[in-house]
């Protein structure tokens, strides 16, 4: 296999310059199908990033015999659905963050993957970009020492299609719950990938604003699988904004940003210096390098169903006690 031929299920807004460039112009890798179900769409992104094929039909795309590797690219509800299609297809397959809804999708894409023996990657491209690689070489090395205590804030105001009510990131029927699983997913994985497996995890939720019907207020607390332990607060319904992560180690800290393109600050007893490391133009690139790498058998991506897993099981027990509140709720 010269060249990793991919296919995306789904070509919204993600894959018109994170992503779907990005497949493209990774050595070694080419876009030959793109599917939306609106055939017009299809049809005019195929024409702009010079695809040459496309379809209304997933099922079609999927067994296209072009086609290596399946990137599913829709909204979280439709992840399993269409992974365990292309898995039985055996097709590997690339899928969107958060990886599912809820943890027992996910377990049902990593066991489908695994019986049809096919690979499968999560789009947490944060664990490839510079500034992150920069922040794990430092912990690695032990420049903060043994990694003791991890915090995490994010602090957002609504955007206006959320105050309204009408983004489906807050519709827990696609998104499986509202922005935790969306934005909160992206720093959990960072962070599992930073300092080792989280393997357990707990948290309290609560909507304190009232704008939408799923959760805007989280706190979480995890254990690591070396014995570090963390804690995270997560408010989208805030009047300002924060996004903080800081890695407490035996001799010093790392601070990090996951959403903001600010630099990676070390903090010991005798170094302060910042790091500044610039995206590059298509985030998901040097991720999707490392599929296509361990495609041809000459590395590994550092993300997978498994590692993606332990972040859906994550958030799963910080919204558990909500989950089950509103489900009782909705009963009666």
């Amino acid at each position: 296999m010269n060249t990793i031929r991919w296919g995306i299920v789904g070509c919204g807004d993600v894959t018109e310059r994170k992503s779907g460039p990005g497949l493209q112009k990774a050595a070694g890798s080419s876009l030959v199908a793109v599917m939306r179900r609106n055939a017009a769409l299809a049809a005019d992104y195929a024409e702009r990033h010079g695809v040459p094929a496309w379809y209304d039909d997933a099922d079609k795309l999927i067994a296209d015999p072009n086609v290596d590797i399946v990137y599913v690219a829709t909204p979280p509800d439709t992840h399993a659905e269409y992974c365990l299609r292309a898995a039985a297809a055996g097709k590997p397959v690339y899928v969107e963050k958060p990886m599912a809804r809820t943890g027992d999708e996910c377990r049902q894409m990593v066991d489908a993957c695994k019986a049809a023996g096919v690979k499968l990657f999560v789009a947490y491209y944060r664990r490839c970009l510079p500034r992150f690689v920069k922040a794990k070489q430092l912990i690695d090395s032990g420049a903060i020492g043994r990694v003791q205590a991890v915090s995490a804030i994010l602090w957002k105001p609504p955007s206006k299609e959320e105050a309204a009510g009408t983004a489906w990131r807050i519709d827990p029927a696609v998104a499986g719950g509202g922005l935790l699983l969306d934005l909160a997913s992206h720093t959990l994985d960072l962070i599992d990938h930073l300092c080792g497996p989280i393997e357990s995890a707990a948290g309290e939720a609560t909507n304190t604003a009232g704008l939408y019907g799923v959760e805007d207020t989280v706190s979480g607390t995890w254990r690591h699988a070396s014995g570090a332990l963390g804690s995270g607060c997560w408010c989208y319904a805030a009047g300002t904004g924060r996004d903080t992560v800081e890695i407490v180690g035996t001799t010093g800290l790392i601070r990090l940003s996951t959403f903001g393109e600010k630099p990676i600050e070390l903090i010991t007893a005798d170094r302060n210096e910042a790091f500044m490391l610039e995206n590059p133009p298509h985030v998901q690139q040097p991720l999707i390098q490392t599929i296509v790498d361990e495609l041809h058998g000459r590395g590994k991506c550092p993300s997978t169903g498994e590692s993606a897993l332990r972040t859906n099981a994550a958030l799963d027990a910080m919204l558990a006690s909500w989950r089950a509140k509103t489900a009782k709720t909705a009963k009666a």
